[in-house]
């Protein structure tokens, strides 16, 4: 599906106080520094990659004042529609990123995040492209990298081959299962879950939600 281009999201990402573009920027200014020199306080760092709207990822802020939260997304079209959620929020714990997910190492060291949220992502039916699905080896051994020791993994999908091939990954890569479930609404709204806005339309449809916790 092709991205409808928003003009000026460049220019208002890059004059927004609570968004950072990774372009032309040195991931060392950045690795291991979040808390030092972005949040300025100790507390753990969650990240959601591919915030899309960023509903999820702005709620979660809200109601989670003692944790720092960072959306990750790669196109600035989808970004800019998250900032007036940003902008309407009284919190300094959320910050949005403009970066690939494949740069993940380069710009959070060892250990600095504690939890990382993957929600909907692009499924990338074609098994040529397997390899850039968020839930392959490949994004797990990165999520490793910067997970601390007892750092989770959470990931809801309405696509269900998607989730089966990230069960297949997650025992590939010696992950371990925390929770799983096929039809995560079965009996209604879960209770102690945010909605996305994909998933709200999903639910709305009857479309089964996949989601599952993990850890290495």
């Amino acid at each position: 599906m092709r991205l409808r281009n928003v003009k000026g999201s460049q220019e208002r990402i890059l004059e927004n106080p609570y968004t950072i573009q990774t372009d032309g920027t040195n991931g060392d200014n950045y690795k291991g520094l979040w808390n030092k020199n972005i949040f300025h306080n100790n507390h753990p760092i969650h990240i959601e990659i591919g915030m899309g709207k960023g509903q999820f990822i702005t709620t979660l802020a809200k109601e989670n004042p003692d944790i720092n939260f960072i959306g990750i997304e790669k196109y600035s079209s989808v970004l800019v529609r998250a900032l007036d959620k940003r902008e309407e929020l009284e919190t300094n714990n959320l910050i949005f990123v403009r970066m690939d997910a494949e740069d993940l190492t380069s710009y959070f060291a060892e250990g600095e995040i504690s939890k990382v949220y993957l929600n909907f992502s692009d499924p990338w039916p074609k098994d040529r492209h397997a390899k850039r699905r968020l839930t392959s080896v490949n994004f797990l051994a990165r999520y490793d990298n910067i997970l601390q020791s007892d750092g989770l993994l959470q990931f809801k999908t309405d696509n269900r081959p998607l989730f089966d091939f990230s069960l297949e990954q997650l025992n590939e890569a010696g992950w371990m299962l925390d929770e799983s479930t096929f039809d995560l609404h079965k009996n209604g709204p879960a209770p102690n879950n945010i909605m996305t806005e994909y998933e709200e339309k999903f639910y709305a449809m009857g479309n089964p939600i996949c989601r599952f916790t993990a850890h290495r």
